[in-house]
């Protein structure tokens, strides 16, 4: 489930990567001629990640970046909300919704399912070895 979200999500974004750059501007957490390129460069790590979690290859490694991915969105959000910004996630490009409660909700169940796959690798990993 997490790797089919981040495939999309990152699939949306690459093909759209000045609206995405847009996005990222909107947070005003960063300055604003930073925001071009990790438009162009998150959406591919999503992607590749999002493959890695489907086919079980870097399984731990992709779960773990993923995983920090969520968290920085997360408190990208609460910043967000504490400010009263009403802007667009830029989460799934032009289908995006409002950065609010409820995407902290959807990011928040995401990032348990993410941190299930990092500590189930390591069980999984610690069995092999015995």
């Amino acid at each position: 489930m997490v790797g089919g979200v981040f495939i999309w999500a990152g699939l949306l974004k690459i093909f759209d990567p000045l609206g995405f750059a847009q996005g990222i501007a909107n947070y005003k957490a960063f300055p604003l001629g930073m925001s071009f390129f990790p438009a162009l460069l998150l959406p591919w790590i999503e992607v590749i990640c999002g493959f890695f979690l489907i086919f079980g290859i870097f399984l731990k490694a992709s779960a773990i970046l993923l995983s920090g991915f969520l968290t920085v969105f997360l408190v990208l959000i609460v910043v967000t909300i504490l400010r009263g910004l009403d802007i667009d996630c830029g989460c799934f490009g032009s289908l995006s919704g409002k950065a609010d409660y409820k995407l902290l909700l959807v990011d928040s169940v995401l990032l348990f399912f993410s941190l299930m796959i990092v500590f189930s690798e390591e069980k999984a990993m610690i069995l092999k070895l015995r």
